[in-house]
């Protein structure tokens, strides 16, 4: 039976060489443990700074979204602008008397015997100069 673990390659007892690999890795398993802890704990502290801070991290994630609420809330109001300006539209299409109402409105154009008086526009008030002492 020994002879069988020979012949693979096998031996029943460690050589010299590997266990001395064996001290060596335990050797330097135990003096590197506190320093390699010790850079993955600061690579772990870097890493979350990134992902909180980062160029595109959840601080920007978070600006970038309320931008997204507003801008969506803009295209809403845009949209219903929208609508509003085609209903409009189609009104001056079809309707006869809205568009005798943009014309004498804005277009300043009168009925057959009718008078457009312009008034000027009301001139706001002017501060009374407070009472000086002389």
């Amino acid at each position: 039976m020994p002879n069988e673990k020979r012949q693979f390659g096998i031996s029943a007892r460690p050589t010299p060489r590997l266990s001395m690999l064996r001290r060596a890795f335990n050797l330097a398993r135990r003096e590197w443990q506190l320093p390699v802890s010790v850079l993955f704990s600061v690579l772990t502290v870097c890493l979350a700074w990134h992902v909180v801070y980062g160029k595109n991290g959840l601080s920007t994630w978070f600006e970038k979204r309320g931008e997204d609420r507003e801008l969506r809330r803009e295209i809403n109001d845009l949209n219903q602008e929208n609508l509003r300006l085609r209903d409009r539209i189609e009104q001056l299409k079809t309707n006869p008397d809205a568009i005798r109402m943009v014309a004498h409105d804005q277009l300043r154009l009168a009925r057959p015997n009718e008078v457009i008086v312009n008034l000027p526009p009301d001139k706001p008030p002017q501060p009374q100069p407070a009472n000086t002492v002389r």
